[in-house]
């Protein structure tokens, strides 16, 4: 096949974020099919047209559109109408079987759906986070007018779709209530990159040779965004509860985000900066194994809000990969794998009570060893990339070759 694959914000190894489209469009090239990636180059570099790099077999097309999270949301909208109209200009001067569209941001329903009717092949869609439920939910989209064009945007995309992707069974309920038929979507999860996080002993000691001021501490990690949905800030509260409680722990916070400025106040306002809760900008791919190597709890969180339980975060399965038991203070489907599997826990929101969880769970090393060995196994049985790009490419192939009956069934 030749797929045309559409993703905004599509990151190298080398960059920050998720590496999703990444890892299956490498694993579809190696299976036999030309991948063409449309994607944004964000730094602002002086960069002002298209450029092309290989990347592992995959062709990638760059448009530098920059973006930043600290961007107001009117400039977030300017900067994903500018790539849309970009991404639907180039898309037609590429050859291609099939659309392959990944959101967010939901516009990118946009050139997906222009190069499709122009390519006239089929287009399949995939939901990362239900668009425009989350920005109305927290409050980001409040004109009525921005959330009647939004709705419709939505239904335009699931209407123009031969098929949808959701990466968790939420966002799944969340496209048939927006009236999508049931048996056209297809969960597929994020995944857990086995090769990235694969054992090495030298991993714990890099790390804590080179964060010395975590010597000697339990680590409870936090690796990813610090925007506002995900309440950071809930670590704060929680380090100087454990302060009393459990003095040893290091609650160690990896990333950045729109509230790294209020997330580093508020703890040194709470006296546990630099003591008890240490934050480090991003790292790099290797640093962040290390990390995780070294943690012996790794931690999703976000604020409280129903539509956060269908999300599908990048650092659970980071922490299955690398078979570091997790924790994660929300409700939803991934509650309930942790708590099936034994795999971690799950926190309360109140962090005095969180607090004792967590003191019950640092005492009982056996536990700890068992979760473990749960995470890893969850890694490589429901959750590894290959699996799952077995699922994606199967999901293309019936799609096309629907796709190929019925317009022969046209032309007859």
């Amino acid at each position: 096949m030749e797929i045309i694959y559409l993703h905004q914000y599509f990151n190298t190894p080398g960059m920050n974020g998720s590496t999703r489209s990444y890892e299956l469009a490498r694993r579809l090239v190696s299976r036999g099919h030309r991948v063409r990636m449309l994607t944004s180059w964000r730094e602002d570099d002086g960069r002002r047209d298209w450029f092309v790099t290989d990347e592992e077999g995959i062709e990638v097309h760059w448009l530098p559109v920059p973006y930043d999270n600290v961007m107001s949301y009117a400039q977030r909208l300017r900067s994903f109408f500018r790539f849309a109209i970009g991404a639907a200009r180039r898309a037609t001067k590429l050859s291609g079987d099939l659309v392959f569209a990944t959101s967010t941001p939901l516009t990118i329903a946009l050139p997906a759906v222009f190069a499709s009717r122009r390519q006239r092949c089929p287009m399949v869609f995939e939901v990362r986070d239900l668009w425009p439920e989350m920005p109305i939910a927290v409050g980001a989209l409040r004109h009525p007018m921005l959330i009647r064009m939004a709705r419709e945007l939505e239904r335009f995309a699931y209407r123009n779709a031969a098929r949808v992707v959701a990466l968790s069974p939420g966002m799944r309920d969340g496209v048939v209530a927006a009236g999508y038929e049931p048996s056209r979507i297809r969960v597929i999860p994020n995944s857990c990159d086995l090769e990235l996080f694969t054992s090495d002993p030298s991993a714990i000691e890099r790390f804590r040779l080179t964060h010395p001021e975590l010597a000697g501490g339990k680590i409870l990690l936090y690796a990813g965004t610090l925007g506002r949905i995900n309440g950071v800030e809930y670590l704060a509260h929680l380090a100087a509860v454990c302060r009393e409680t459990i003095p040893s722990l290091r609650v160690v916070i990896i990333g950045g985000g729109a509230e790294v400025e209020k997330v580093r106040q508020l703890s040194r306002k709470l006296g546990v900066l630099g003591q008890h809760l240490f934050m480090y900008p991003h790292m790099t791919k290797q640093g962040i194994v290390d990390a995780f190597a070294a943690a012996d709890l790794a931690i999703s969180c976000f604020i409280e809000l129903p539509e956060m339980e269908k999300n599908s975060a990048n650092k659970f399965f980071d922490a299955l990969a690398s078979g570091t038991p997790v924790a994660i203070n929300y409700g939803g489907w991934q509650a309930e794998l942790i708590e099936q599997s034994g795999a971690g826990l799950v926190l309360s929101r109140d962090p005095p009570q969180a607090a004792l969880q967590l003191r019950e769970w640092f005492a009982d090393s056996a536990g700890q060893k068992r979760a473990a060995a749960k995470a890893l196994e969850l890694a490589r049985t429901r959750f590894s990339r290959d699996r799952l790009t077995d699922e994606l490419e199967a999901l293309l192939k019936e799609t096309l070759h629907e796709s190929d009956i019925g317009e022969r069934q046209h032309q007859a």
